[in-house]
């Protein structure tokens, strides 16, 4: 395919770089002028758009997508596919997707897990919001860039899948750092609170796969002093979003604000900056109760 790629950061650059080894046509665009072997640069999103099958964007916010959308969606074929992995609000996403169709292109939403790793390796996990038919037409391309691809169902699905999964993984990381500072203080040795909890109703991605405590459980970020795999910057983001949905869709989530808060805390108060989501930990290890 003739693929457009915009946003060639951390992320897109992998990712653009793997469908280029696939033997797709890739002409990229990035602001800050990044570059990707064996793709065409162009010199602007609309230049990148033109003439291309489907058009990937891999971008900050919502606010950046719906600009961008303004540029390339009529530089864009009919019956092409403008094909979004940025993480953003449903809202934006939506907007977008009404916006591409207006025009009679396809569109999808399509936010990613797996971070720059999997964007590597090819191992990322899509989800997708979306027609059936632009589905159908961008699947030979998740199966370049991920291991997995969900359709969710509508245009926004895919944000919304991406933003409650990550909810519950920024309210679980939470609970699993908080439980191995209480045991800490209780005398609890780290590695048999890992061996109970890793096999009883306590378990969960973040303490068995992504364990928070140094040595403990398969490598992670912990065990590199917590530089990040994934942000707690990020996590931040994201927990952001899903409070935004929340308000937009009128729904109670106490769980999810009160990880947003204290992650807002770590990230903007106390040094949780540019650090692993997981460094929660040492946080709750030098805290008290009060």
């Amino acid at each position: 395919m003739k693929i457009g790629f915009i946003g060639l950061g951390n992320m897109g650059g992998p990712m653009a770089a793997n469908l280029i080894k696939a033997g797709h046509s890739v002409t990229g665009f990035d602001v800050a002028g990044v570059t990707v072997d064996g793709a065409t640069q162009a010199g602007s999103a609309a230049e990148a758009a033109t003439g291309a099958d489907v058009v990937i964007t891999m971008l900050p916010n919502g606010a950046i997508l719906r600009s961008v959308a303004d540029e390339v969606i009529p530089a864009m074929a009919q019956g092409a596919v403008l094909l979004d992995c940025s993480t953003v609000d449903v809202d934006s996403a939506r907007a977008v997707a009404n916006q591409a169709t207006e025009h009679g292109l396809g569109a999808l939403d399509a936010p990613v897990s797996g971070g720059i790793g999997g964007a590597s390796g090819g191992t990322l996990t899509f989800m997708v919001g979306g027609s059936d038919e632009a589905f159908a037409k961008a699947k030979p391309l998740f199966d370049i860039m991920g291991q997995k691809a969900v359709h969710c169902g509508p245009s926004g699905n895919g944000q919304a899948a991406k933003i409650c999964n990550n909810m519950i993984l920024g309210v679980t990381m939470i609970a699993t750092c908080e439980a191995f500072a209480l045991a800490d203080k209780l005398g609890l040795d780290r590695q048999a609170m890992f061996d109970v909890v890793s096999t009883s109703s306590g378990y969960s991605w973040s303490m068995n796969a992504y364990c928070p405590a140094p040595g403990i459980g398969p490598q992670s970020p912990a065990d590199n002093g917590y530089k990040p795999g994934f942000a707690a910057d990020l996590m931040l983001k994201d927990l952001r979003l899903s409070q935004q949905a929340a308000e937009s869709a009128d729904a109670d989530t106490p769980m999810g604000q009160a990880a947003m808060a204290l992650y807002e805390q770590f990230v903007e108060n106390e040094e949780g900056a540019g650090r692993d989501f997981s460094a929660m930990l040492p946080r709750f290890e030098t805290r008290g109760r009060g």
